[in-house]
């Protein structure tokens, strides 16, 4: 019997229980590797330090001072990072034919891959802990009290959902790991073409236009909004909407994505 055996009749409670017990398997791989697991999260506070304190000098942020500005940013750009290791990940299992094993076992497709995204969210967690000390550390504020901070949050998380749907995608469709150095590529390109480390309007019109609309920007806005810190005079119905559109897009790559990777997941050894 394989996973797409079993249908809607199966009951809520054994996919939940299946995609729990999937994430503990997950966060057990984890466990035996700790190193890379600690390079990953330390990544984005290097970043932090090199752009705040070797660049930011030259950054002059209005009504603001551009740490305030840039951890927004870090964290919207954390919850990309995450892209390339969800592929990477997906793709090493179906290389070892751990994926086939676990379509042959009687779990439903549900449950494996909201397995494989509720590790990653977990991941997102302890990530989004490290940034916000980082930020703390390196004298960033949020000003706007603890339930707010939660909402931006909220927020991120909302963003990484919808990234972990991409890079399940991706890593069921590349197949191999080494395909998917093409996505670890393709990140850095759509992560600085944001307001992640400066505003759009600083950017060539058309550029500054493409920066303005990436989903990274409408997140890296709005908890910028929520946090009280500075968005750079940024101006726009994307501005003032920012925190709309941090929840219209990922529900859009999730309204994709999603479905696509289900499809895509099922139809593995045809």
């Amino acid at each position: 019997m394989t996973a797409t055996d079993l249908g809607p009749g199966t009951p809520a409670a054994s996919s939940l229980r299946d995609a729990v017990t999937l994430t503990g398997r997950i966060l057990l791989h984890w466990k035996q590797r700790p190193v890379s697991i600690v390079i990953g999260l330390m990544f984005p506070v290097l970043m932090v330090l090199m752009f705040g304190y070797l660049f930011g000098g030259a950054m002059a942020v209005p009504d603001g001072d551009y740490m305030d500005f840039l951890i927004p940013g870090m964290l919207a750009m954390t919850m990309l990072f995450g892209l390339e290791s969800m592929v990477v990940a997906v793709t090493t299992d179906t290389a070892k034919g751990v994926t086939e094993r676990i379509r042959a076992m009687p779990v439903t497709t549900t449950a494996i891959l909201a397995g494989r995204s509720l590790a990653d969210l977990l991941n997102s967690l302890v990530g989004i802990a490290v940034m916000v000390g980082t930020g703390l550390l390196v004298g960033w504020t949020a000003n706007r009290g603890f339930l707010i901070a939660l909402g931006a949050v909220g927020l991120l998380m909302w963003l990484r959902f919808a990234f972990t749907w991409v890079g399940i995608y991706l890593g069921l469709l590349l197949k191999t790991p080494e395909s998917a150095v093409a996505v670890q590529v393709l990140v850095w390109p759509v992560g600085f073409l944001s307001s992640a480390f400066v505003s759009p309007d600083t950017m060539p019109s058309w550029l500054g236009a493409i920066g303005t609309w990436n989903p990274l920007s409408a997140t890296a806005t709005a908890i910028r909004e929520l946090f009280g810190n500075p968005v750079w005079n940024a101006q726009g119905w994307a501005t003032e909407h920012a925190v709309t559109l941090a929840l219209i897009w990922p529900a859009v790559l999730t309204a994709v994505f999603l479905p696509l990777a289900a499809r895509q997941y099922r139809a593995l050894g045809d």
